[in-house]
């Protein structure tokens, strides 16, 4: 029996909590919240961060399931096959190959985003990552078969999904010219 070694993804410097991105979205919590109190009034602000306590209750479970998913998933891919399908030297192949994920994977951005985080954490480039990102939020087969064949004239889901097809690829073509193909 053979002894399989895994690689242990290289460390990733820390992030700080409370980045210029937190700021920026704590500032407009603020700001929206003293617009509801000066145009409805305190009760209907209560009522709001009620609503939205609630929200977050429901939402919590998944965003900790899709961390879970990102915080596992880096030991279990092996990194020199990521690399090799999704990586820097893939090519067309490794954008084509992420954007058909993004785009067959079911799900919210709760699972989505932490999933891209972990590809980047195992060797897939900033291309590929925007490929997948960007298929899934143009693209998604979830969304388009069961929501938007349900409400929408077929003709134009078609030409919708016909029209957004390229984009994932020229993202991620974009990206790696950016970026220069580097690691996420």
């Amino acid at each position: 029996m053979k002894n399989i070694e895994t690689e242990a993804p290289p460390e990733q410097p820390a992030r700080a909590v409370f980045d210029t991105g937190f700021y920026i979205l704590a500032l407009s919590a603020l700001a929206a919240g003293v617009l509801v109190v000066v145009l409805k009034g305190w009760d209907r602000a209560l009522e709001i961060a009620q609503d939205e306590m609630m929200f977050m209750a429901v939402l919590a479970p998944k965003i900790a399931a899709g961390m879970f998913i990102a915080a596992t998933l880096p030991l279990l891919l092996p990194r020199d096959k990521v690399a090799i399908w999704i990586g820097r030297e893939s090519g067309m192949r490794g954008l084509l190959l992420a954007a058909f994920a993004g785009a067959a994977i079911p799900g919210g951005p709760a699972m989505t985003f932490p999933l891209a985080a972990s590809f980047g954490l195992v060797g897939a480039d900033v291309g590929a990552i925007m490929a997948f990102v960007s298929s899934w939020a143009l693209l998604s087969l979830n969304r388009t078969l069961i929501w938007e064949f349900s409400f929408l004239p077929v003709d134009l889901v078609w030409w919708r999904v016909l029209l957004c097809l390229p984009f994932p690829i020229l993202i991620g073509l974009a990206a790696r010219a950016v970026f220069g193909g580097r690691d996420a």
